[in-house]
């Protein structure tokens, strides 16, 4: 199992809080924080892709 996501030439960490019962992470190699999270793995993925078109729609 990879512990990280890819999408578009961004790399996505994968963590769960076992406190919170909650999957999150972060855009991995950029200068600022965007994290993301979500209750299962298929919805920490969406909420991953949909950071980094954020991110890459706030440097354009």
């Amino acid at each position: 199992m990879e512990n990280y996501f890819e999408f578009k030439g961004y790399k996505g960490s994968v963590e769960f809080s076992e406190e919170d019962k909650v999957f999150f992470g972060k855009i991995q190699g950029i200068n600022d924080i965007v994290t993301f999270e979500g209750a299962s793995i298929s919805e920490l993925k969406e909420a991953f892709q949909e950071s980094v078109l954020d991110y890459l729609e706030v440097l354009n």
